[in-house]
């Protein structure tokens, strides 16, 4: 795979003269294009996957090249913004930079191995973004996290996964002091601040002594890159495993037809750095050498969110249902979006009439996708696709999805029954790997040739998707997944609670949430779920 690309690099360099127009305006040749064009064959499954890649040498690598060699408008690769007046913007040339530097941190000074397993917990801070590069160039598997998690979450990430390091910030070290005597393969605390912290190394000093030159690993295509912790109804969240192809080629396409991105784009994504969505974004955004813009946004507002797409040139915004709920309650007419041209929502379920809100007063349509961590895109509305209002969308590519029954048999149009993707004779390969240290799990997810989301819809005749709702307890509150013994765990600990279930109520802001004051139960005392869930949802 580097051989290729190194060979089809100094091809369009040689046979392309950068940029061209006449007047004065720059127009890219189709050379970019050609290796993009590649790397999402592959992703549609019309290419075989190479059995060595690795995104930052294949491809981010790549995008310096061809930004040094003019083949490439003259965007940041990233561009960050505290809100405050506070700006770093890095073209891919800087962003290899400074990645590099990161990467003898991991590998020199923290002593980390390719394989070894590293938690980044970490608000929207341009660290981030580097650590995330940084385990790539050196192998080591990334773990991100909200940076809501508490002592007792951290403790279960860190117990299960074994993860040998940590980076976070001055606002989660203590919780993470806390338990770190139970946590005997961490070796490592990264400290991002300002400040110094007793037993932590401070990463932003490290990176200003660092070397920049650094070779990066070779990692097969199916070496591990990510884990994920994912919730569930039953036990605690399990790890989900994603490989350097699945997320590092597997987002190409849909970063193409779905997010629409080019290298002239500024894609932002309001996500939490420890959703799934982050990495979506890193690598369908990169992947087609568009920007990433990000604002550092420590808690959700929504005339902050209107004022900076007036004020930065953001192409391309994506945002939970749950935030365009919030921006439509604003008088949108006050504000001027001169280069939004694309807006994308998943997450959760989109109510329609928030998209007609969206569409009357921006003149923009809300393109629907749908995924889970598991996954890439499972089905979407690609931009300029005719839009059926409540709709998913349809498959996206290289997915074959299909309504089934609990035997894994096709339902026949209109009928309702479990989202699935084929995964037999062949798997895709832009799907997590496993459920580590769970083959249970793992098998139990599948059910003949089909992969079981636990979600439920129907297709229509056209092949659309219409979502229906979960097949299990899982609870979707701003696009948090949140499992339910998680929380009853949590509230048993309280001196104050007897006894607890916990299901979901609608929210019209949050989509679900639950309180009540008293429990329904069989004559045999057990906890009637399902008939607490319908009184919920019936209110």
């Amino acid at each position: 795979m580097r051989l290729w690309l190194r060979c089809r690099v100094l091809q369009v360099l040689k046979s392309s003269r950068g940029f061209c127009g006449s007047h004065g305006h720059l127009s890219p040749l189709p050379a970019s294009q050609k290796i993009v064009g590649t790397w999402e064959a592959i992703s549609l499954g019309r290419q075989p996957v190479p059995e060595y890649f690795n995104f930052a040498h294949d491809v981010l690598d790549v995008w310096s090249q061809l930004e040094k060699a003019g083949h490439r408008p003259p965007n940041p690769a990233f561009w960050w913004v505290d809100g405050k007046g506070a700006e770093v913007k890095w073209s891919f040339e800087e962003l290899g930079h400074r990645s590099r530097k990161a990467a003898n941190i991991l590998a020199s000074t923290c002593g980390l191995q390719p394989g070894d397993r590293m938690m980044l917990v970490l608000p929207r801070l341009p660290e981030w973004w580097l650590a995330s590069v940084a385990c790539m160039r050196t192998g080591v598997v990334m773990i991100p996290g909200v940076s809501q998690l508490t002592e007792k979450d951290l403790k279960y990430r860190l117990q299960t996964s074994r993860a040998k390091s940590i980076i976070t910030s001055d606002a989660l070290a203590p919780q993470v002091d806390a338990i770190s005597a139970d946590c005997p393969s961490l070796r490592v605390k990264l400290l991002v601040s300002d400040s110094g912290r007793p037993g932590w190394m401070n990463f932003r000093e490290l990176l200003r002594e660092a070397s920049a030159e650094h070779t990066c690993v070779q990692t097969k295509s199916r070496d591990a890159l990510a884990i994920y912790f994912t919730s569930g109804t039953t036990g605690n969240p399990k790890m989900v495993e994603h490989s350097q192809s699945s997320y590092g080629l597997g987002f190409v396409a849909s970063g193409r037809q779905w997010v629409a991105l080019t290298e002239s784009d500024i894609f932002w994504n309001t996500t939490d750095t420890g959703w799934v969505k982050a990495a979506w974004t890193l690598f369908s955004a990169w992947s087609n050498g568009s920007c990433i813009f990000v604002h550092e946004l420590p808690r959700v507002n929504a005339k902050v969110i209107l004022n900076t797409l007036s004020k930065f040139p953001i192409t391309t915004l994506c945002c939970v249902p749950t935030i365009f709920r919030l921006l439509v309650q604003e008088d949108l007419t006050r504000y001027q979006f001169h280069s939004l041209r694309h807006c994308l929502t998943g997450g959760e379920a989109l109510n329609p009439d928030v998209r007609e809100k969206w569409k009357n007063q921006t003149g923009l349509e809300l393109y629907e996708g749908y995924g889970q961590s598991e996954t890439v895109v499972i089905c979407a509305n690609p931009r300029g696709s005719t839009i059926k209002a409540g709709s998913m969308g349809k498959a996206s590519p290289p997915y074959d999805v299909q309504i089934v029954d609990d035997e894994g048999h096709i339902l026949s149009p209109g009928e309702e029954g479990n989202i699935a993707v084929r995964v037999r004779p062949t798997r895709p390969f832009c799907f997590f790997n496993c459920y580590l240290d769970n083959p249970e799990k793992t098998a139990a997810s599948e059910r003949g040739d089909f992969y079981i989301t636990g979600d439920r819809a129907h297709m229509d005749k056209d092949g659309y998707f219409w979502f229906m709702g979960r097949s299990d307890d899982v609870i979707n509150s701003s696009s948090y997944r949140i499992g339910p013994v998680e929380v009853e765990s949590a509230l048993a600990e309280h001196p104050a609670v007897l006894e607890s279930a916990v299901v979901s109520s609608p929210d019209p802001t949050r989509g679900e949430v639950a309180f009540v004051s008293e429990l329904p139960k069989t004559v045999s005392g057990k906890i009637q779920r399902s008939k607490l869930r319908s009184q919920e949802w019936g209110r």
